[in-house]
Formats: structure tokens, sequence, C-alpha cells
């Protein structure tokens, strides 16, 4: 019993994981790019949902729900005025300009917060559990894991179903090309970014819900999610999803055995994959 409920654990552990990576996977498959702010972005979203919970009486749920749109404007407005100049002079350019703003933004939280650790008030849904049979679930890792199916469901049906998402898609290919028929590349990316912005805030808020948070936390988050899109396949976002899950259950299962090595265990598989299977589980051509 204790190896099934490790399964579960595992599984919603990889649902956060995808959550994180969701964002990165999405940036990445349009703009062939590595954000190294994208879990310090998450950090942020902890700390906004954090200042507007201890400055105002909102529920959390309202909270969330005002966070992540805002969070997707600022998505927007950073590709637009920040990253379009340095995707102008090449690849190198933006990991440099988003390492940078990796260490600002660490740099600033650490002034305004200190590094003293804190979490997200969520009331009795933080230690609510749904049990089932002998193995408990709880409610805060099963919304992680129903919102980055459900954000992956909801960016595959817009790259599928609208006309922007199409442009999108486009432009990931032959941006040349989409742009001889009238896509303007710095939209499409800016749209982009907002969505990676939007699906991280959500991540950080149900990690900062889940366990504590401080400034220092996002290249360990950045590592987690970057570790997820190689696993599952380079810009598949279904890929993305399962390598997500992967590293959660093989995280939850050594821990089980050894909980010291349950995060060297995600290296070492992250690792395999890229020994053997290079182009991740689900390839993205296969998504």
């Amino acid at each position: 019993m204790d190896v099934v409920n490790a399964l579960a654990q595992g599984l919603l552990l990889g649902g956060l994981y995808a959550l994180f990576a969701c964002g990165l996977s999405v940036v990445f498959g349009v703009m062939r790019i590595v954000n190294l702010a994208h879990g310090d972005l998450a950090i942020v979203a902890a700390f906004c949902a954090f200042v507007t919970l201890s400055a105002t009486s909102l529920p959390l749920w309202l909270v969330a729900v005002v966070t992540v749109p805002v969070f997707s404007v600022v998505g927007y407005l950073t590709q637009r005025l920040l990253l379009q100049r340095s995707l102008q002079s090449g690849p190198l350019a933006t990991l440099l300009v988003t390492f940078g703003l990796s260490v600002v933004i660490q740099n600033l939280l650490l002034e305004l917060f200190s590094a003293d650790t804190r979490t997200l008030d969520a009331g009795s849904f933080a230690t609510s559990a749904l049990e089932v049979g002998d193995v408990s679930l709880s409610y805060v890792g099963i919304t992680g894991l129903v919102l980055a199916v459900g954000s992956i469901v909801a960016i595959q049906l817009f790259l599928s179903r609208t006309s922007s998402g199409r442009i999108m898609r486009a432009t990931s290919d032959d941006p040349q090309t989409a742009a001889l028929v009238g896509a303007d590349a710095r939209r499409v990316y800016g749209i982009a970014s907002a969505i990676a912005f939007a699906t991280v805030a959500m991540a950080g808020i149900v990690m900062a819900i889940r366990s504590s948070f401080d400034p220092s936390l996002g290249p360990a988050q950045l590592l987690f999610a970057f570790e997820a899109v190689v696993i599952g396949g380079l810009g598949s976002l279904w890929g993305t999803l399962l390598g997500g899950l992967a590293l959660g259950v093989v995280q939850s299962l050594v821990a089980v055995a050894d909980p010291s090595s349950s995060v060297l265990a995600g290296h070492l598989l992250f690792l395999l994959v890229l020994a053997f299977r290079p182009q991740g589980l689900v390839p993205a051509r296969a998504s």
C-alpha cells in the first residue's frame, strides 16, 4: 500500500511540475528560447498573492483569479518591451537577458521580503484531502493536476481551433513564410509569453499553498520544469504533461525507500532520457 500511495502522490506532484513546465514548453515551441527567469516568475506570483492576502480581506480563490490575468498582461508587455529586442540579436542574447532578469527578481525579492520562508494561508483547503481507501489525495495536489491538464487542453484547443493559434503554429514552424501572409511575429510571441506567464502564475500560487517558499526558490522550480519539458519532448504539450508525471512518480517512489535520494532520482531520469531518447517520450510532431 505504501507503493500505491507513493504512486498517487507522485502523480499529484507531477501535475504541479507539468503546470510549471507547460508555459516553458509553449515559449520554447513558439520562440525557440528557454526563459531562465521562469521559476522566479512563479515566486513573484506567490509573493503577489501573499501581499494581496495580507493587505485585503479577499478570499484566496479571488486573489488567484485576479493574479493570473494580471501576469498574462505582464507577460505580453515583457515580451514586447524586453525580450523582443534580445530576440533580434540571437538566442544567446535572450538567454543572457532572462538570466539577468532572474538575478534581478531574486535580489529584489530579497530586498523587499528578506530570506524568510512564507506560505499562502488557504485555511482548511490546504490540509484537506480526498480519502480513497488507504490513499489520501490532497485537494491542493488534485487542484494542481486538474489545472495542468486543463491548461494543456485549453492551449491545444487555442492552437488548433482559433485563427491566432494557427498563426502561432505557422510562425513557430517558419516565421519568414508566416510573415509573408501577414503574421506579426512580435504579436505572436507576445501572446505566447502571456500564456506562459499565466500558467506559471497558477503554478506559483499552487506551490505556495502546498509548501513554503522564499525568494531563492525560483531556480529549483525552473530545473524541475525544464526536466519535465525535456523528458516529455521539446515543444510537445502532452509530452510535457507526461514528463512532469514521470518526474513526480519517480521521485515519490524512490522516496519510499530513501527520502534523501528522491530529487536525485528525478535528475537521473532526466539524464537517462537525454542519453537514450533525446527526442523525449512524446516528440513534438506526435503531439
